[in-house]
């Protein structure tokens, strides 16, 4: 089974790309989020790998990071869910959100997802709701590391979280403020209180 790839993008797609390593091409699928934070064309990258084998096929799916293949490998043991349907739910929500989104049995924001219905978004509570307490610690942590260029602090990280919670990505966010910290400079940055921080990182989206 593969279970990582280090290799040259080749191509691109919104659902997917083709990695080279030493001239052998790997098509893998990923979710919307994960491609969108895929380096340039011709750039090296590391993967994390799901080898899905079939009668007919073997597939690829591919995660920047270990946390989003442990979720995905976790949406997978939800009967009715395959790997297809995993990755769009990876695709329709953040992986801190998903979680917390399960463990409060949010149904009606889980049916937002496309291809989750009621019923499956019940299924995904009552299967998963003990079971995601780890990723919902793990990807709090994910996020306050992840700011630490930007000079984090609490006013920070609780203005990356409301942005988070308010539908935009995690990458997207941090674009953001930094954008705002580039415009004003870093001491007027880090002297920010939360509130214009979440203010100015939504003018900077609009």
């Amino acid at each position: 089974m593969i279970a990582s790839l280090t290799g040259i993008i080749q191509y691109i797609a919104s659902d997917r790309c083709v990695v080279d390593v030493r001239g052998v091409g790997y098509e893998v699928f990923m979710s919307t989020e994960g491609a969108s934070r895929l380096p340039e064309k011709g750039e090296e990258i590391f993967l994390h790998i799901h080898t899905n084998v079939r009668e007919d096929a073997i597939v690829l799916f591919g995660f920047g990071e270990r946390l989003e293949k442990e979720m995905f490998l976790t949406l997978k043991t939800v009967s009715g869910i395959g790997p297809k349907l995993a990755l769009a739910i990876l695709s329709g929500m953040q992986l801190d959100s998903l979680s917390q989104a399960i463990s409060s049995e949010d149904i009606k924001g889980l049916t937002t997802i496309t291809g989750v219905g009621k019923k499956t978004a019940e299924r995904l509570c009552v299967e998963l709701k003990d079971k995601v307490g780890d990723f919902m610690s793990a990807s709090s942590t994910a996020v306050a590391s992840s700011i630490s260029t930007l000079g984090g602090n609490t006013e920070l990280t609780d203005a990356l979280s409301a942005l988070i919670n308010l539908g935009y990505s995690d990458p997207t966010a941090r674009e953001a403020l930094a954008s705002v910290k580039n415009q004003i400079g870093e001491e007027a940055f880090t002297a920010m209180k939360v509130e214009e921080l979440i203010r100015e990182g939504l003018r900077t989206l609009a």
